[in-house]
């Protein structure tokens, strides 16, 4: 009961948080003609409650593609439809065909935003909970300390309530999904997941980690067998859900296909904010190779290199050693993230996963500047750092055996043996010093004339560096000896 009661305040602080940065601007605040991400969702709601379903993601009279065409997938669509059907009967002004573009208001901000926060209550809030009091190891309070630590995560908020996004919804089905494999229920897991890829497509880096797992159990099971029925269980459950949210769009071929251009569009490219150093460096250089030019392609293969490599031993080594999810499968989804640099909290309960995830937040700076988010980005990164710290410990227990460091000295037997621990340590003062340095310079210094893009550069080249070494490091801990059930909780 009473670890009821502290997950209640954990959750009641969280959404305190969430509605605290709910009060500040959003994308696109006051700039015509475009505006931005706010106004894409709002115009999805128009768009939705207005056209016959046939017409959502064509370009027509109505519909013009050019001005925040809907680019997600079929769930995301039915999301904005039945919010638009509320936004209807409160003001029917906020979604009316054509008049309410760039429709700003108090009370039209004050419905979006609870828009964001009703999602996260019934979808990403519960999932996290669930999550760290069964699928995490320790003592109920040091759960909860992580679940509080999880759920005030700065870039999620800062995205969903400042920036604006509904990635809680995605990224909480997914974790539903997670939980139900962790709990032995994979055609569950296997129908949740599949409803995270149908709200966004992004969720599709994550598809690799579920599918490895799933392949492995089923081998590990037997392919001729329960595996084989396990299988043919998963798969109809996958096509199932699949064929639910893309039913209005099956009836004519053409349809279908004009939603996965929509989703995938492959000729306005894949390029995402970890190669923003070498964008915004050596675009403008014409001399360049032409593979440096095209970075979206560059970014696209590299991404996929990655993961694959992260990937193609889970299942064997899922087979092989016979290895609980609780070690292999959070760790490769932290891994994808990696190579992808999506954030997510997962691992966030020791000072080596806490640090890195601070830095994916100040990676986002430039655009939180853009946005107006500058005191939230501060306050909420500096409550994260605070209780990570401060409710689990982590510079108190910055042990070589708890950060899972012992691979790195079999791995460099060669080297001198050195105190890893302390060099972590280190790290982490490091990181956080030159994070707050890049902040304040961003945010006050006015940049060279001849190096407009300056701070941009050397925020997003040091976020890479850490994306980089995230990276490495879980997929050392993946390939290493997962620790013991005993020894884990000897720790704790």
């Amino acid at each position: 009961m009473q670890t009821w009661s502290l997950v209640s305040i954990c959750v009641l602080l969280a959404i305190i948080a969430r509605w605290g940065v709910s009060l500040n601007s959003y994308s696109g605040a006051g700039k015509p003609p475009m505006f931005g991400d706010y106004e894409a969702q709002r115009h999805w709601q128009e768009v939705t409650y207005n056209l016959p379903i046939q017409e959502w993601y064509f370009n027509t009279t109505n519909n013009d593609l050019n001005y925040w065409g809907l680019d997600y997938p079929p769930l995301t669509a039915y999301h904005s439809w039945i919010c638009a059907y509320i936004a209807k009967t409160i003001n029917p002004e906020w979604v009316e065909l054509h008049k309410s573009r760039g429709y700003e208001s108090t009370q039209h901000k004050l419905f979006m935003r609870m828009t964001v926060l009703v999602a996260d209550l019934l979808i990403y809030i519960p999932a996290v909970v669930l999550y760290c009091l069964y699928l995490t190891d320790g003592s109920s309070k040091k759960k909860v300390s992580i679940m509080f630590c999880f759920l005030l995560y700065p870039g999620l908020i800062l995205i969903d309530y400042g920036h604006f996004q509904y990635n809680g919804v995605s990224l909480g089905f997914a974790l539903w999904g997670i939980l139900a494999l962790g709990l032995g229920w994979d055609v569950l897991g296997s129908m949740a997941f599949s409803l995270a890829l149908n709200y966004k497509q992004m969720e599709l880096y994550h598809a690799l980690p579920f599918f490895c797992y799933l392949l492995g159990k089923c081998i590990k099971t037997g392919l001729i067998g329960r595996g084989l029925f396990l299988l043919v269980r998963i798969g109809v459950t996958v096509l199932a859900t699949f064929a639910l949210c893309w039913l209005p769009f099956l009836a004519e071929p053409s349809q279908a296909m004009q939603v996965v251009r929509r989703i995938f569009p492959v000729a306005r490219g894949l390029f995402e904010v970890t190669y923003s150093s070498l964008n915004q460096r050596f675009t403008k250089k014409p001399h360049l190779p032409s593979i440096i030019l095209k970075r979206k392609h560059v970014c696209f293969c590299h991404n996929n290199i990655c993961i694959l490599f992260t990937l193609y031993l889970l299942p064997l080594s899922s087979v092989i050693r016979n290895d609980s999810i609780h070690f292999h499968f959070p760790t490769t989804v932290v891994e994808t993230d990696s190579a992808m640099t999506t954030q997510t909290g997962l691992k966030c309960n020791e000072i080596c996963y806490a640090c890195p995830f601070l830095v994916f937040v100040c990676s986002m700076l430039p655009l939180f500047l853009k946005d107006g988010l500058l005191v939230p980005y501060i306050v909420t990164s500096l409550g994260f750092l605070f209780f990570s710290i401060y409710l689990l410990s982590a510079l108190d227990h910055c042990s070589e055996d708890k950060l899972r460091l012992g691979a790195y000295n079999k791995l460099f037997y060669w080297l001198p043996k050195m105190d890893l621990a302390f060099i972590v340590r280190w790290k982490f003062y490091i990181s956080i010093a030159a994070m707050v340095g890049l902040s304040i310079a961003t945010a006050v210094l006015i940049p060279p004339p001849h190096l407009p893009d300056l701070f941009p550069v050397l925020v997003s080249t040091t976020a890479f560096l850490h994306f980089l070494g995230t990276f490495i490091h879980f997929n050392v801990v993946q390939f290493s000896e997962p620790p013991s059930r005993k020894s884990q909780k000897k720790s704790n």
